[in-house]
């Protein structure tokens, strides 16, 4: 294989922990963590924002073309910047969950977030997390982990994050959420989400962040040793 650098793909399901796992195995090997999923939340923010229509064409278009997306580390965490404003919290609101799916199913949206993430992943180690990772953005892949947990599971560990932040939805409403993304995501046109045929399947519906991580860590472990780079 001609590249050098080395690059893990985490897919799976709405709220099974990918971001969490992503960030804990980048930051023990000392890679570079990539949120796909938060860039299509950033874009979602700023057509809600600009009142965009989906069914327009020209206007997403043109609403990409002054779109600017960059993560910058600091001490505490990772901020997703959008056309320079620390978006970070915002994007994983409620109103920006309800409509992130549809327009990730956008074409043209899709297409202009895969050029920028693999442009991200060209030369440097990296995890990154999504949807469509082991699949569209690096089907080579050097390690590919898809993740999955029990609908309840997922509802439960997404209700809590949103209390935690402060915000007053009902578990009903989180599960319906769940539901409506689970199903644009999976029957999408574009880039549906799919387990990889290379991938390793984790179901976390069991385990805590220290299990996960040491699955994961004991999968790159294999694939180092196969691969010998």
């Amino acid at each position: 294989m001609s590249r050098q650098n080395f690059i893990i793909a985490i897919d799976g399901f709405s709220s099974c922990g990918k971001s969490t796992v992503a960030k804990a195995l980048a930051k023990k090997l000392h890679f570079v963590f990539i949120d796909s999923g938060a860039m299509y939340r950033a874009v979602t923010l700023y057509f809600l924002r600009e009142s965009v229509d989906l069914e327009d064409v020209h206007a997403v278009q043109e609403a990409l073309a002054n779109i600017h997306i960059d993560f910058v580390p600091n001490t505490e965490k990772t901020q997703l910047m959008l056309n320079d404003e620390d978006v970070s919290d915002e994007i994983r609101m409620m109103y920006v969950s309800d409509k992130v799916s549809e327009v990730s199913a956008v074409k043209e949206v899709r297409h202009a977030m895969v050029a920028q993430q693999q442009k991200l992943g060209k030369r440097r180690n990296i995890v990154m997390d999504g949807r469509d990772i082991g699949t569209t953005v690096f089907p080579d892949a050097d390690l590919k982990i898809f993740m999955t947990a029990s609908p309840s599971v997922r509802a439960e560990r997404r209700f809590a994050e949103l209390a935690a932040k402060g915000e007053k939805v009902s578990m009903e409403d989180v599960m319906e959420n769940l539901a409506h993304r689970d199903h644009i995501d999976s029957t999408r046109e574009e880039s549906p989400l799919r387990q990889a045929e290379d991938a390793f399947v984790l179901d976390n519906s069991d385990l805590d962040q220290e299990q996960q991580l040491a699955i994961v860590l004991e999968e790159y472990t294999k694939r180092k040793k196969v691969d010998k780079r």
